[in-house]
């Protein structure tokens, strides 16, 4: 029992010393704030887009903000428009409420994103 005891205070000391918030950073050692990674479909879209800015650790962390904010069914229909801009003005422009209610929390992730990973 006394073993298990002293087990157990080890290991709440050691929960308590906790990670703090740096997050190791793949492109410089450690930075003040976790990183954001996931890979997904978003990231795989994001990736095979071609664009200059989709590099992985930018992709990974717009696919972890999606996890956050779309569903996946929402992820999967969004993952289109990196390789096809038009599906999403004609979502966009669309009257149905469903296109209408997929576009503003496409709107809302894509702020997001554009805010938590725009220096990855």
């Amino acid at each position: 029992m006394v073993r298990l005891s002293l087990a157990l205070l080890a290991l709440s000391g050691l929960a308590a010393c906790g990670g703090g918030s740096r997050g190791y950073h793949p492109r410089g050692g450690y930075s003040s704030s976790p990183v954001l990674f996931a890979e997904g479909p978003i990231s795989a879209a994001c990736l095979r887009s071609g664009r200059n800015a989709a590099t992985h650790a930018r992709c990974g962390c717009v696919q972890a903000v999606a996890n956050r904010s779309l569903s996946n069914s929402e992820q999967r229909r969004g993952a289109v428009f990196f390789g096809d801009p038009h599906r999403a003005q004609q979502v966009r422009q669309s009257s149905r409420a469903s296109d209408e209610s997929f576009w503003l929390d496409w709107k809302e992730f894509g702020t997001s994103a554009e805010a938590l990973c725009s220096s990855t």
